[in-house]
C-alpha cells in the first residue's frame, strides 16, 4: 500500500486531486498541506477540510496544514480567485460546521513531521510550487531518505512556458515561476523525481464534453463537485486548459495510465528566464511524463469518484 503526502496550491485541478486522494483504494494519505500560489489559501485551506469531512472514505487521520511559505513571483488574482468560489459550493457547506482541522504547524514542518515519522518511504505528489518541500529539505536534510518519490505537475522541458509577465520571456511554467530557487534546491536533492510538465499531455483538455460527461454522472456525490467546480473555469481554444494536476495525481495513483522519458535538466533561477528548464547532459536526472493513456485515465478517475454513493 503506498503512503503518499499531498501538497497543493488549492485551484479547482489540485482540489480535484485532494479528492482523488481522499477517495482512492489501496492508498494511505499521510497528510495534506496548501500554500498560497494558484488559489488563496484560506479558502483553500477550509475546502480542504470541508471535503476531508465529507469524502474520506478510508478514515485517515488528517489534519490540512497551512503554509507560510511566499512567492517570488505571484499568480494572477483573477486566477486564484476560484478558489473561494469553490469554498462556497453547497455541497461542500450544507451540514454547516467543519470538524476536520487545521494542523498545528505550518504546510513545510508539517511534511517534515510526517516524513520523518512515517513507518515506511513517502510518496510525494506535489501539484504546486515546491517552496515547502525545499524548506522542509532545509529543516531536516535526513527526510530526504525517506521520501520514496516525488510527483510533480510543474516546468516545462520544450521551451513553451504560460507565464506572461513582464519580468519573464515567456518560456516558463507557472509552478516554477512562482519560485525557481525551491526548484533548484530540490533539484540538488537526491529524490527521484517523476515530472508532469505544461507538454505532458494533449490528450486531457478541459472541454465541453467532458463537462457533460461529469453533468451525466452527478448522481454521485464527489462526481457533482468535481463537476461544479470545474464549472468554474472557463477553457477556451485561444487558452486551453488541460487535466495537468489531475494527472499527476492519478499517475502517483496509476503509473500504467502514462508513458514517460528519462530526460537530464537544469533549471535558470535568475532573469527573464528564471523558472525555465534547459535540457542539459550533464543536468538534474527526472522522470517526464510524455503522453497519457486517456480512456484508462477517465476510467481509473470515474472509478475512484463513484466510490461514494
Amino acid at each position: 500500500m503506498k503512503t503518499i503526502y499531498f501538497n497543493h496550491d488549492g485551484n479547482i485541478d489540485d482540489l480535484v486531486s485532494y479528492l482523488l486522494l481522499l477517495q482512492a483504494p489501496d492508498i494511505k494519505l499521510l497528510g495534506v498541506g496548501a500554500i498560497d500560489a494558484d488559489g488563496y489559501i484560506d479558502p483553500s485551506v477550509e475546502a480542504c477540510r470541508k471535503m476531508t469531512d465529507l469524502f474520506n472514505l478510508r478514515g485517515d487521520k488528517l489534519a490540512v496544514a497551512r503554509s507560510n511559505s511566499r512567492a517570488v513571483n505571484q499568480f494572477p488574482h483573477e486566477w486564484r480567485m476560484a478558489t473561494y468560489s469553490f469554498n462556497y459550493l453547497p455541497i461542500l457547506n450544507e451540514k454547516g460546521h467543519i470538524d476536520t482541522k487545521q494542523a498545528e504547524l505550518p504546510a513545510h514542518l508539517d511534511m517534515v513531521e510526517k516524513i520523518k515519522n512515517a513507518k515506511e518511504p513517502v510518496t510525494l505528489v506535489m501539484t504546486g510550487p515546491l517552496t515547502d518541500l525545499a524548506r522542509a529539505l532545509d529543516a531536516d536534510p535526513e527526510i530526504e531518505k525517506n521520501i520514496k518519490m516525488l510527483y510533480w505537475m510543474g516546468g516545462s522541458l520544450d521551451g513553451h512556458g504560460n507565464v506572461a509577465m513582464i519580468n519573464a520571456d515567456g518560456s516558463q511554467e507557472w509552478n516554477a515561476f512562482w519560485d525557481p530557487y525551491a526548484v533548484k534546491r530540490v533539484f540538488d536533492s537526491n529524490i527521484k523525481i517523476q515530472m508532469v510538465g505544461l507538454e505532458s499531455t494533449e490528450e486531457l483538455p478541459l472541454n465541453d464534453e467532458l463537462r457533460q460527461h461529469w453533468a451525466s454522472l452527478r448522481k454521485y456525490p464527489a462526481m457533482d463537485l468535481v463537476g461544479q467546480g470545474y464549472s468554474l473555469i472557463v477553457s477556451i481554444p485561444a487558452a486551453e486548459l488541460y487535466l495537468w494536476d489531475v494527472l499527476t495525481t492519478v499517475s502517483a495513483l496509476y503509473p500504467e495510465v502514462v508513458k514517460t522519458e528519462t530526460a537530464h535538466a537544469r533549471v535558470i533561477t535568475d532573469g527573464l528566464g528564471a523558472g525555465s528548464f534547459v535540457r542539459d547532459p550533464k543536468g538534474r536526472e527526472v522522470t517526464l511524463v510524455t503522453k497519457a493513456n486517456k480512456d484508462l485515465f477517465f476510467k481509473r478517475m470515474d472509478e475512484i469518484l463513484e466510490r461514494t454513493k
